[in-house]
């Protein structure tokens, strides 16, 4: 089956480390607490708020292994009042997990964007 797995983080500052590592942090939690690999990743859309311009989250999940997988990186609505320096993700996956077992994953203060689906 086809799978969408949601998942964001809030970096620390808009600079290329604090992107590559929060990013990093957000796919390896995705894909531990899922229990993926690489092959089962179809594609990954990652959004950035406009405040963070200074990496493409992308690069992360190409360190990742992700060398095969269509990533593509888009700049978020400008929202008045929306959480800064947030990173976010859909990852589009096969797998044998029923819906219910997916594990969206938001962390550091992208917690308070979805609380209904955090884990």
């Amino acid at each position: 089956m086809v799978r969408a797995i949601r998942g964001a983080i809030q970096v620390d500052a808009d600079d290329r480390d604090s992107i590559i590592a929060g990013t990093t942090e957000l796919v390896s939690a995705i894909m531990e607490r899922n229990r993926l690999t690489t092959d089962d990743v179809i594609s990954v859309l990652f959004t950035a708020t406009p405040d963070l311009t200074s990496e493409f989250p992308a690069l992360a999940a190409r360190k990742l292994g992700f060398h095969d997988v269509p990533l593509i990186c888009c700049t978020e609505i400008d929202v008045p009042g929306a959480l800064p320096r947030v990173v976010r993700l859909m990852a589009h996956v096969e797998t044998d997990r029923p819906r219910a077992e997916i594990q969206h994953v938001y962390l550091r203060g992208a917690v308070a964007l979805r609380q209904d689906i955090a884990q």
